[in-house]
């Protein structure tokens, strides 16, 4: 297993952030060829084939990548720090979704919104599970709630990924649910 998360979270670096990592070329839409992406690291030293990258991207529990049908070609869902475009149609969001947050963000977040950065776009969640998860990763959790039917019916434009995540630009701080106490 542990050989399973080093592969996937390699994959992760080239897939979304760093494609010059192993050399390899990202198509706009974040593809690249399999066989060369398999060649790539082995000579990097990863003992890997086409059926411990397919096991990769199925046993993946975040669902962070897709292969083509014919498994010729492998992308990242979502996340890329590099410029791609991953074709996704303009989706109309539930009425409420989730993002996980530390608690060091809530002022920067209160002032500016959820703003990408360095990524392509906002991630948010359907169910407050997900959203839990993410945001503990980065410190003391605090989960809010994002108005996105409201956000959409305001112009905010919504897509969402391969594996369910929803997409946004952003989420202006007024889209979101400050409890009070």
């Amino acid at each position: 297993m542990k050989n399973i998360t080093q592969l996937s979270k390699f994959l992760s670096l080239v897939l979304r952030h760093q494609p010059e990592e192993l050399g390899i070329l990202l198509n706009e839409q974040g593809w690249t060829n399999v066989d060369t992406l398999l060649k790539a690291m082995q000579a990097k030293g990863f003992a890997i084939d086409l059926e411990l990258l397919k096991q990769v991207v199925a046993e993946n529990n975040k669902k962070r990548f897709a292969l083509n049908e014919d498994c010729t070609k492998i992308r990242a869902n979502q996340g890329h720090s590099v410029e791609i475009d991953l074709g996704y149609s303009h989706t109309p969001p539930p009425e409420m979704l989730y993002h996980g947050t530390a608690e060091q963000h809530i002022a920067s977040i209160k002032k500016d919104g959820i703003q990408k950065r360095s990524r392509h776009h906002v991630h948010l969640s359907v169910d407050t599970e997900t959203a839990t998860k993410v945001g503990q990763r980065h410190g003391k959790l605090v989960l809010l709630s994002i108005k996105a039917g409201e956000m959409q019916r305001a112009g905010h434009f919504f897509y969402i990924s391969d594996n369910g995540v929803w997409l946004t630009d952003e989420v202006p701080s007024n889209f979101i649910v400050w409890e009070t106490k």
